[in-house]
């Protein structure tokens, strides 16, 4: 891109595609993943109760994506977890997170400042597992845009996503949780950084990786930083993404519901001789009150 050029951001972006993601990075987000999971209601009675649910449901927190975009690719879905060194360094996060003594890890991580550089690492990474996913399905459906922009949201927001059997793993049931009915942001935000990276590996966006890349992470970045600092949960596309909604997918209350004609006809016909029954019963109740009223309108006729 020209503007890449003209601002000298060509070097800044090569290095930030070639950034590692192992250690720190990768252990910024385990240490996120696992504090999200402890916040949730009950987690830490079930940490206490059965210290092997808490770990599974914690894994599920850190590979979900990896575990879910493996089960899409028709992988073996304990295949995330054959890298040892990244199990062992997630258990050990999740073992600090929830055991250590006085509660010193969890403590240190939730100061506002530190807390706030280890989500900021954690957005790095969900650029790369997107990218990753992207590009793990164009190698075996070569242009299949969909199945590339399913697999990457899949491995960028899988922990959201299948949300519902992690909680089933801590004895939790709450089906109008699933992300698909109610789309948190970090599952929005994916989803649009799947949609990009598909369209420019399928050469629908005339864009380099490594630009995109940096476009997409600074964006993710700074705007869940200014979330945070701000103390909101709006993004810059949310007014669109209102307008849109109710444009395309938002019936008028003015128009009444479609229904077949020959049961509107039906119904109409037993409204019709339901009507002519209750006058025939008040004829019959009037006639019964006032038989010498009858009477004389009979000899009159």
């Amino acid at each position: 891109m020209d503007v890449f050029a003209i601002l000298n951001l060509n070097e800044l972006a090569l290095g930030l595609s070639n950034l590692p993601m192992f250690p720190y990075f990768d252990m910024a987000h385990y240490i996120i993943s696992v504090m999200s999971l402890r916040e949730q209601p009950g987690a830490l009675a079930v940490s206490q109760l059965s210290p092997l649910a808490c770990w599974f449901s914690s894994m599920l927190y850190c590979f979900g994506g990896a575990v879910l975009s493996a089960l899409m690719m028709a992988d073996a879905p304990v295949a995330p977890l054959s890298n040892t060194t990244n199990l062992l360094i997630a258990s050990l996060m999740w073992y600090l997170v929830f055991y250590c003594p006085l509660d010193a890890v969890y403590s240190l991580a939730s100061v506002w400042p530190v807390r706030l550089v280890l989500t900021g690492m954690k957005e790095v990474t969900r650029t790369w597992k997107v990218v990753g996913g992207v590009t793990q399905a164009g190698r075996k459906y070569k242009d299949g845009l969909f199945v590339m922009i399913a697999v990457g949201w899949a491995k960028g927001a899988g922990g959201g996503l299948i949300s519902n059997f992690e909680q089933l793993v801590r004895g939790v049931w709450k089906p109008e949780t699933n992300e698909l009915l109610k789309m948190s942001y970090p599952t929005k935000v994916t989803l649009l950084g799947s949609v990009l990276f598909s369209l420019q590996q399928c050469r629908f966006l005339p864009m380099q990786t490594h630009h995109l890349i940096f476009i997409y992470t600074l964006f993710i970045v700074t705007n869940k930083m200014r979330m945070m600092m701000m103390g909101s949960s709006s993004y810059p596309f949310s007014s669109l993404e209102s307008v849109l909604y109710k444009t395309l997918f938002v019936r008028p209350l003015t128009f009444s519901p479609l229904t077949d004609s020959t049961q509107g006809s039906d119904q109409t016909s037993k409204n019709s001789s339901i009507s002519d029954q209750i006058r025939d019963q008040k004829s019959a109740n009037t006639d019964q009150r006032n038989p010498e009223e009858a009477e004389n309108a009979k000899k009159k006729d």
